[in-house]
């Protein structure tokens, strides 16, 4: 039974997923810088970004059969990758050029699982609309602090819930890990979840 998974990310909310699944989360960052790799598409991109994480984390592990996760995500708007901004008028930015539009967010994972070496890579892409946006509306948010440490500038579980109109796909994936692919993907691995009597450990 699995009880506990490394993540190879700072992310709060790929933290609070894993967490919902019974699973005790140690979180380890792999220092590895996502700037931008010219000749790669957003999605491309994404899985890009994933597969160097997990590399960058590999070293730091410990070799007690525990799996490794490491995930990216991408807004892709008109085939142009729009990361995280870098401040509050690029945030600004990002918004505006979203506003009223639709875009695709692609997020990327891949899972280790220990001592194996075995590996599962995937990634998953769910299309967003945005309401129009008024410039007092994107000041308001941008005013938050939220955007500037998200993907496109904007955190579907926070309040950028208010400025989206549509979801064609799984919220998760926008949120920023596909938790039913990382699910199966752990399965196939040989991990079987905690059951829902066994709650994580703090």
């Amino acid at each position: 039974m699995l009880s506990r998974i490394v993540l190879a990310s700072a992310s709060p909310r790929r933290y609070q997923l894993l967490r919902s699944l019974g699973l005790d989360v140690e979180v380890a960052p792999s220092g590895y810088d996502e700037a931008p790799v010219a000749g790669l598409n957003p999605a491309q991109l994404a899985s890009f970004h994933a597969a160097r994480k997990l590399q960058a984390a590999l070293p730091n592990r410990r070799p007690d059969g525990t799996p490794l996760l490491a995930a990216d995500t991408v807004v892709d708007l008109d085939g142009t990758p729009l990361g995280k901004p870098r401040d509050a008028g690029e945030a600004a930015g990002m918004l505006a050029r979203l506003s009223g539009r639709d875009h695709v967010v692609h997020t990327a994972f891949v899972l280790s699982a220990g001592g194996s070496g075995e590996a599962v890579a995937e990634r998953a892409s769910t299309r967003v609309r945005f309401y129009p946006l008024r410039a007092e509306e994107i000041a308001d948010y941008v005013a938050t602090g939220e955007p500037l440490d998200k993907a496109g500038a904007y955190g579907i579980q926070g309040r950028a819930a208010s400025l989206v109109d549509s979801i064609d796909g799984d919220f998760y994936t926008v949120m920023g890990l596909p938790l039913a692919r990382v699910i199966r993907a752990l399965r196939r691995l040989g991990f079987a979840l905690p059951k829902p009597n066994e709650p994580a450990r703090d």
